[in-house]
């Protein structure tokens, strides 16, 4: 299949398990994930304002800590929308988990779409480059966060996400690299995964997420 076939295609459960067994039989430390721990989840998420406001309360905190934040979230506005997120104050943000930063950033996208600065129904129709521009013009919302919702919930193959530091943490992991790479060396890294990064990427998250269960479990 012609790469570029492939990254004008949307990844489905179908779609995930064949670049999953395509990239096992070009690296064998991929393959050794998948035989330890099974293939990925394919980690869909909707799309739209809910989403972008969880993926920004997940930005430099642990999931554990973002998940927290987002329920106690979803309890305080519902439904959640850009309109009562915005009738929140700031203490209530506060004692849901935003910092001042955060919260400055959730008041400018839900003021954003509002205002019809952005329409993510319409990012869908966009390439990759075209989708970060979009989003990026939104304060808070940076190449990492861009690259989740273009992975997560736009389901595009090839994207990789550099920034993120699990994906480094489990690279040099399953590489059995000294250190862990650098996003100028992770990027070299993820060329050799060219067009399914973003399988590669669910094959490293479901490596860091499972050897963390494994470990909890053989504290238990």
């Amino acid at each position: 299949m012609a790469n570029n076939t492939v990254t004008q295609q949307v990844l489905d459960e179908r779609l995930l398990l064949e670049a999953v067994d395509e990239l096992c039989k070009r690296d064998t430390d991929l393959a050794g994930v998948i035989e330890s721990f099974g293939p990925p989840p394919l980690w869909a998420r909707e799309a739209g304002f809910t989403t972008l406001i969880h993926i920004i309360l997940e930005q430099q905190v642990s999931l554990a800590s973002a998940n927290a934040a987002f329920a106690r979230l979803l309890k305080a506005a519902t439904p959640l929308t850009p309109e009562s997120f915005l009738t929140l104050e700031d203490f209530d943000l506060k004692a849901i988990g935003f910092s001042r930063q955060k919260t400055r950033y959730g008041r400018h996208l839900a003021q954003t779409l509002l205002d019809g600065l952005l329409d993510l129904d319409a990012l869908q129709e966009l390439d990759n480059d075209a989708v970060r521009d979009e989003l990026m013009r939104v304060k808070g919302i940076g190449r990492w966060t861009a690259n989740i919702y273009l992975m997560e919930v736009l389901l595009r193959p090839d994207i990789w996400p550099v920034g993120d530091l699990s994906l480094a943490t489990s690279a040099q992991r399953v590489k059995s690299l000294d250190k862990r790479p650098t996003p100028d060396e992770l990027q070299r890294i993820g060329e050799m995964w060219r067009p399914w990064r973003a399988v590669a990427a669910r094959i490293l998250w479901h490596n860091y997420l499972s050897v963390i269960n494994q470990k909890a479990k053989g504290k238990g």
